[in-house]
């Protein structure tokens, strides 16, 4: 089926006549654009499997190779005259799973595998999905994309063209892939065990039954960096949350297998790092962790502050804040900015209201009822520290959460605009073609201080957004209409960003 004139369209938005600007159903799947996807499908269902021009990809490949799940969700749920081929192959003999797993795309691989996605499916050169994956995760560090198709019995042993296995791509030292040596040697079940491989390594121990998760401790951690995944950046901190998840996750298998650990300590926490950096987001990620395990019997979050916790008047602060607690018990009570309750002068009067609101949640750390994180600027948390004796002992992890780089940010304004909540004021509006991650990155350094990114971090995405859209319905007449009507250009966003840096002057 070849593309014509009338599957594609020119982007109106645009002032130029490149052939970059042509929107095609694939330029829709890869760039998330689901509302002209579905415009094409309605105008023309038998576009669900149209090839691409040079390289043969069908919009599930270009959807599932950039992880835009939502629009793999609508294509394998599309029920036309021709139903999406989940097999369908480009010139590489790569299949959309194929493209999903060498991209770390586990939200989209995930579906395809729902679906029956041959999970040991071949390209050209004989490469499966596992080997695809096992780049990524040398690229990336992360190995959830390994961890799924192990989870779908992805077979260890398949030699490429060249005869090597998943396991021959990886480098045999550096400690940094051990855990990727470990899970595609092992294979959660045997896949590939071979005892004398090309490696030279020699397996003499028996192997392990990963497939027996009869308490679903993998299946939560599979979760948990499903979870975490979604946060853009913070790499060091993932690692840290990962490790001490494992911990948390292999305890509660020992005592369902009935050993005897002694009374469970809950993880009371200190989360340290400047605003909007997803100190409350993690928050909820580890309360639902937490429930799911059984180590709490609720995933609920009540977040705090100083003005909920101290009273105006002498005597009233304790049972203020007591009332915070009862409402958290059973699952985490997120105290942020917890250095506001340890002022830097302890003087008379309402100032001194805030240690006793801090000596009542500290009171209550040992009950086992709940989990407390104090979360703030880190320089002055260590009043915190220091105001009571116990604060250490009580509270054993701190974790630090590190500004967003200008990449990050930029990261974080596509993913806004392609994964949008419906609460949001932009929900429905998209970027333009010119608006490519490089291009914002490029903005948000030019028009931005280092300072004013590392006070605003996540919030300086809001704020940006906002204004570009302010912008946008500045510039548009009562006429417009059409695309033009939702359509956020690079110079909304750059006049929305300058309107931002000088809003917050020297910053």
């Amino acid at each position: 089926m070849r593309i014509d004139d009338k599957n594609k369209y020119k982007n109106k938005n645009s002032s130029s006549g490149n052939s970059s600007d042509t929107v095609t159903i694939h330029s829709c799947a890869e760039s998330g654009d689901l509302s002209g996807l579905v415009r094409f499908l309605v105008t023309n269902p038998s576009l669900v499997n149209e090839r691409s021009t040079l390289i043969l990809q069908t919009p599930l490949h270009a959807s599932a190779g950039h992880n835009r799940y939502e629009i793999v969700k609508y294509l394998l749920e599309w029920r036309g005259s021709e139903n999406v081929d989940l097999e369908a192959t480009n010139v590489y003999g790569e299949t959309p799973f194929h493209l999903a797993a060498k991209n770390g795309c586990v939200e989209s691989a995930r579906m395809l595998l729902d679906r029956g996605a041959n999970v040991n499916a071949r390209t050209n050169n004989q490469k499966t999905p596992l080997q695809l994956s096992v780049g990524f995760a040398l690229r990336s560090g992360d190995n959830s994309i390994v961890k799924l198709l192990l989870q779908f019995n992805a077979d260890c042993s398949a030699e490429d063209d060249e005869g090597k296995l998943a396991f021959n791509y990886i480098p045999t030292t550096g400690y940094e892939h051990e855990e990727l040596r470990q899970l595609v040697r092992c294979g959660y079940g045997g896949h590939g065990n071979n005892n004398n491989d090309s490696t030279g390594y020699q397996n003499t121990e028996a192997p392990s039954n990963y497939n027996d998760d009869s308490f679903g401790i993998r299946a939560k951690m599979d979760e948990f960096e499903q979870e975490l995944s979604k946060i853009v950046g913070l790499k060091t901190l993932k690692q840290q949350l990962k490790k001490w998840a494992k911990g948390v996750l292999l305890d509660e298998k020992r005592r369902a297998m009935g050993v005897d650990l002694g009374p469970r300590k809950l993880p009371h926490m200190a989360f340290l790092g400047n605003p909007g950096t997803g100190k409350t987001t993690v928050a909820r990620i580890l309360g639902k962790m937490l429930h799911s395990v059984g180590v709490l019997p609720s995933g609920n979050v009540i977040e705090v502050q100083r003005t909920d916790l101290v009273a105006e008047y002498l005597g009233q602060t304790g049972s203020k804040t007591r009332g915070k607690i009862e409402e958290a018990i059973g699952g985490i009570l997120f105290v942020d900015e917890a250095y506001r309750l340890a002022p830097e002068q302890k003087g008379t009067g309402h100032s001194d209201y805030g240690f006793e609101a801090l000596e009542e949640i500290m009171s209550v750390l040992e009950d086992g009822n709940l989990v407390v994180i104090f979360a703030g600027y880190t320089a002055p948390m260590k009043r915190v520290f220091s105001s009571n004796e116990g604060f250490f002992r009580r509270v054993t992890h701190h974790f630090q959460f590190d500004d967003y780089s200008s990449q990050d940010l930029a990261e974080m304004l596509m993913l806004n605009m392609t994964k949008q909540n419906q609460q949001s004021r932009l929900y429905g509006f998209k970027l333009e073609s010119s608006c490519t991650f490089d291009a914002v990155v490029a903005l948000i350094e030019k028009n931005t201080s280092e300072k004013l990114r590392n006070k605003m971090n996540g919030g300086l995405v809001d704020h940006l957004m906002n204004n570009a859209r302010e912008n946008l319905d500045s510039r548009l007449t009562f006429e417009s209409k059409g695309d033009e009507l939702f359509t956020i250009r690079l110079t909304d966003l750059e006049a929305g960003i300058k309107l931002l840096a000088a809003s917050k002057g020297n910053i």
